[in-house]
């Protein structure tokens, strides 16, 4: 059987349509599935034997050999779903899949990037301090659940902005996100504080951000220019106020991103730049399974091949 990509990823995914569209114009073989197809859609029947495990998945139209994969691509799969069951079973079951058959899945070589290493890449705590570690510049940051201490980093450091550590939450069935904000040391004071972890950072002067988007070592970067007031903030809360211009990394970016990456085990990363008006550039957040099909349409950046070509090893 010939070499063979596995995709994971929900049913309605245009970014991955993108990538099994460049496969097949390459010639390779894609086996697309959803983890929330099994168990009813999909079946897993593993052997182990001759010192290692003899893997197939099968859906209702094909299998796969897990011997067979070259590369495996981890986009966005949903939940496992399993039929009526009590919630004692349904967590049980949701307990032995995600052992069981996500164990299965953890051996295939030549993830991009691999599923445990993404969830913890998407720690914001671990990102930051790696960030430090690997040589970027990382804005003065504050973790806390104490508003008296949030007040007095809020003194020390002057504006500070609050981010959320993960988006978007749901809401009455509904998808909703949190976007970076300012506060000042007034709003600080807010008992509400108490009642969980907040991040809070330096506001920085922007001339622009820089969405960095690696795929092993290709680095394609654009330049976000927002033309308005709340995309100055967080360009993710105005799109249509942002112009795209293609830009240039300075080599002590491109170094100490690399570096960050291997010390997270990454070959895939969406990293955010703050640039200062001064040139000077500010590591903001890595997303370790982040999109990119938009920059490649606004500005026409090659990245869709380039992660075809390291699914395939091209």
């Amino acid at each position: 059987m010939r070499p063979t990509v596995l995709i994971l990823t929900e049913r309605l995914d245009p970014t991955a349509d993108l990538v099994v569209t460049a496969l097949a114009d390459r010639g390779v073989a894609v086996f697309r599935a959803d983890t929330a197809d099994f168990p009813a859609l999909l079946t897993v029947t593993a052997e182990l034997g001759g010192g290692g495990w003899r893997t197939e998945l099968r859906s209702p139209f094909r299998s796969l050999g897990i011997a067979d994969v070259c590369g495996a691509y981890y986009r966005r799969p949903s939940a496992f779903a399993f039929p009526t069951m009590n919630s004692a079973d349904r967590q049980w079951a949701e307990l032995e899949a995600r052992v069981g058959f996500g164990g299965l899945l953890a051996v295939v070589p030549n993830w991009l990037n691999h599923p445990s290493r993404i969830g913890y890449a998407e720690y914001k705590p671990v990102q930051l301090a790696t960030a430090g570690k690997a040589g970027l510049s990382v804005p003065r940051t504050l973790i806390t659940n104490d508003p008296d201490d949030a007040q007095r980093f809020a003194r020390e450091v002057g504006p500070v902005v609050y981010k959320p550590f993960s988006s978007p939450v749901e809401r009455d069935g509904r998808r909703m996100f949190v976007y970076t904000s300012p506060v000042d040391a007034r709003e600080l004071a807010d008992e509400s504080i108490r009642h969980t972890a907040h991040l809070f950072q330096e506001h920085l002067e922007k001339e622009y951000e820089v969405r960095l988007t690696v795929v092993d070592e290709q680095f394609f970067a654009a330049a976000l220019t927002a033309r308005s007031a709340a995309g100055q903030i967080d360009w993710r809360s105005d799109y249509d106020a942002i112009e795209y211009t293609v830009t240039t990394v300075p080599e002590f970016v491109r170094t100490g991103l690399l570096r960050m990456m291997r010390m997270l085990s990454l070959r895939f990363a969406a990293a955010d730049f703050a640039v200062t008006p001064a040139g000077e550039w500010y590591f903001l957040d890595l997303n370790p399974n982040g999109q990119w099909a938009w920059i490649e349409h606004e500005t026409g950046l090659p990245i869709c091949a380039a992660i075809a070509g390291a699914l395939t090893g091209d």
